[in-house]
């Protein structure tokens, strides 16, 4: 198939639904609910993950090998989240993200752009984004309560300790002894 051909079909209506045919334990409000909460979750732990990698690799000064290597280790946990998350609204009947478009779209942490961001500036930045995607993963969590969905839930009570474990990393990284 050629590439306009490709093109052209994605623009065609899918058979499927947003909600796949197979039952789950919640019911179609419960989950619609659930996903709604996860999707923009998802997508910003996708634009933390970035911009981790970005202050990772741009990092400098003399805490470089440190910060280098801590940034490195939180970039990695952050982009273990993603599957989960999408997985959990896949098997909740729904659809998750797309795109990268998509991403930017339903992101609530802000994306830094600066051709430089000094190292400590860089930790504290990244260290009241942790905290407000432990904000953001706590009412999704909420949601799920409300619904009783224990499964999703279980998972995000690990990512707040993690999310949190990270803020906490950062925020004694950019304290004056």
């Amino acid at each position: 198939m050629k590439k306009p051909q490709v093109v052209a079909r994605r623009t065609e209506p899918e058979a499927t639904p947003d909600a796949l045919e197979f039952p789950n334990h919640l019911g179609e409000q419960a989950a619609q609910a659930v996903a709604e909460a996860l999707n923009p979750t998802l997508a910003d732990v996708f634009a933390l993950y970035l911009k981790t990698k970005n202050f990772h690799w741009h990092m400098s000064g003399q805490h470089f090998r440190d910060y280098h290597l801590m940034l490195d280790e939180q970039a990695e946990q952050i982009f273990a989240m993603s599957d989960p998350i999408a997985e959990r609204v896949r098997k909740l009947g729904r659809l998750t993200l797309h795109s990268i478009g998509e991403i930017s779209e339903r992101q609530r942490l802000s994306d830094n752009d600066a051709g430089f961001v000094a190292p400590r500036d860089m930790l504290a930045e990244l260290c009241h984004d942790n905290q407000d995607l432990a904000g953001h993963l706590r009412q999704a969590h909420g949601v799920c309560e409300e619904h009783e969905d224990v499964a999703t839930a279980s998972l995000i009570e690990v990512w707040i300790d993690q999310t949190e474990r990270r803020a906490w990393f950062l925020y004694e990284a950019t304290r004056e002894h």
